[in-house]
């Protein structure tokens, strides 16, 4: 195949064929020797003289190697034959002491056994983890639905008792408008015998006057005058004295006038879990495509999205404000922010316009990311502070990292938690850690299990559609997974790395730069490397380092370019 002129600006990547000096495609795969091969080696490899009858099958197809372990009783031998009646690995040396005994290929064995827990690994990923986590949002769902009901529930309580408050002091009202009328009745029926003393006391003045009358007169007249009766004193009745007699209620009876809460005496109905379709499943994926298929159900890319043939130009954008382009972020708006090694970080717009730079102290690191809800961020190494700027360009000191010295940043697409690479330059120690989007830290990734540290240099970070945190650290690709177990360290196919941009993509691919090979080398989520990416020389170029691929599935690449050349930015389609 031909290299691409620079009009056409297309790159190539493929599954490098494992001749040496080969750099074809190696579609084919040979089981015995356990390498890939192109069409043409392919051809050579059946006619020689001690490879003609090795199996030769589609790279898709192939057979996995089985693992070297050396024989215990001959150190010199590997184990490579299963001796069914001792149920045990042997080397060919030990068929003698195994005589008669049925032996099987132990590479055979070992090819049914990584297909088969490949396949229960693929249940994992594709079943077991998607349902868990569509049950738990489930969970999340009917707990909001809980606490609406609940206040919901409390304010009907509150308004309920404040209608019994009201009937209370209704009644209450009318009860002490009726004391008052009580009142009124009995002061009236009082005042009125008051009145009757009062005149009868009028009529006691009135018939003393004539008794003196009566007394001052002659005898002789006293004796023959009318005898006068004092009427007698007029009957009145005491008032009947009102009572108040207490209510008869307790709180069991205000609780009975009150509505209450229960929940009804019915059987928990069990949530519903999608059964698993074992067809779909006990099938090995192994190719791209259907790895992607397995992600496929829960996003709207199109399920013939692949690797293409040949990666395309779609469009490059001449960056100013910079000496380089290390590192790429694209923003919600399809704004590109750009950094360089000498701390300019600038924004441009679709059209390549400056539109505000700022200086930090960052340098071969990729050390800003742009968030899902609209905000950026990026990092301070010497100051030992992570920044936010929000839509409106207002700069906030964000998160303080101590005695860590912040590098790589990557904000998750998932649940936009904030991915931070440091190093601890007096510990000589290197982390990454996990901030909540409000800047809470939440988890600290260090070490193996054994005590090893993981990271030397995490300069660059990213994270895949599986949760995986993938590392450019230097030297090697670090994936862990998302609750920082460690997946696998990735350290080329046989030589030295020199790694500087990392990214992910739709299909789970993990990309990154390698400045030794001056390639972009193309590897799954387990760590193998399934293309690289050869990028076409230019004029004027003299490296590429930086990746980024966007939710258009473009690949940008940023190059550094020999003085007085502008530095460049390049889109390239690469799916399809």
């Amino acid at each position: 195949m031909s290299e691409p002129s620079d009009e056409q600006a297309a790159m190539q990547h493929y599954l490098v064929c494992g001749s040496e000096d080969c750099q074809e495609n190696g579609q084919f795969y040979c089981n015995d020797c356990h390498r890939p091969l192109c069409e043409q080696c392919r051809d050579e490899h059946k006619k020689g003289a001690n490879t003609k009858n090795h199996e030769i099958v589609l790279y898709r197809h192939r057979k996995y190697q089985l693992p070297v372990e050396i024989c215990q009783d001959h150190p010199t031998r590997n184990v490579d034959i299963f001796c069914k009646d001792c149920k045990t690995p042997i080397c060919s040396k030990c068929m003698k002491e195994h005589r008669g005994h049925e032996f099987e290929d132990l590479e055979d064995i070992y090819a049914d056994k990584y297909a088969l827990w490949q396949g229960e690994f693929s249940k994992i990923q594709k079943y077991f983890l998607p349902t868990t986590q569509g049950l738990k949002s489930d969970i999340e769902e009917d707990a909001e639905h809980i606490k609406k009901i609940m206040e919901s529930i409390r304010i009907s309580m509150k308004a309920e008792a404040i209608s019994l408050k009201d009937l209370v002091d209704e009644v209450t009202s009318e009860n002490i408008e009726h004391t008052h009328t009580m009142e009124k009745s009995l002061l009236k029926m009082l005042k009125s015998q008051e009145t009757t003393y009062d005149d009868y006391n009028i009529y006691l003045g009135k018939i003393s006057d004539e008794f003196q009358e009566y007394l001052s007169v002659t005898n002789k007249k006293l004796l023959f005058s009318k005898i006068l009766k004092i009427q007698p004193i007029p009957d009145t009745t005491k008032p009947v004295k009102p009572l108040f007699t207490a209510g008869q209620f307790n709180r069991n009876d205000i609780a009975k006038l009150l509505g209450k809460v229960n929940v009804p005496n019915a059987k928990p109905e069990k949530r519903q879990i999608q059964p698993m379709d074992s067809e779909e499943f006990t099938t090995h994926l192994k190719s791209t495509e259907k790895q992607f298929e397995q992600i496929n159900e829960k996003s709207n890319i199109k399920p013939t999205l692949s690797l293409s043939s040949s990666v395309t130009k779609v469009r490059e954008y001449c960056v100013p404000g910079v000496s380089s382009v290390l590192h790429v972020s694209v923003d919600k708006l399809e704004r590109l922010w750009v950094s360089d090694s000498n701390g300019n970080l600038v924004q441009i717009d679709l059209q390549g316009n400056l539109l505000q730079k700022i200086q930090t102290s960052g340098e071969y690191e990729g050390y800003h990311t742009a968030t899902q809800d609209g905000d950026f961020i990026y990092t301070d190494k010497k100051k030992q502070v992570i920044y936010r700027i929000t839509p409106d360009k207002n700069i906030t000191e964000f998160i303080k990292t101590g005695d860590w010295r912040p590098l790589g940043i990557h904000s998750s697409r998932i649940n936009e938690d904030i991915l931070v690479g440091m190093v601890n330059c007096y510990k000589k120690k290197a982390k990454v850690t996990r901030y909540s989007k409000t800047g809470k830290e939440l988890q600290n990734i260090q070490t193996h299990n054994n005590g090893e540290e993981l990271y030397s240099n995490p300069h660059y970070i990213s994270e895949n559609i599986n949760g995986d945190i993938c590392t450019s650290d230097s030297n090697k690709v670090v994936v862990v997974n998302k609750s920082g177990h460690h997946k696998f360290s990735y350290t080329g196919q046989g030589s030295s790395l020199r790694l500087f941009g990392i990214c992910t993509d739709v299909l789970g691919h993990i990309l990154v730069f390698d400045n030794v090979s001056k390639t972009v080398q193309l590897l799954d989520q387990q760590g193998r490397l399934l293309s690289v990416i050869r990028l076409p020389r230019q004029r004027g170029i003299k490296i590429p380092l930086s990746v980024c691929v966007d939710d258009k599935n473009n690949l940008y690449v940023g190059y550094a370019m020999k003085f007085p050349l502008p530095c460049t930015l390049t889109v390239y389609k690469y799916l399809e």
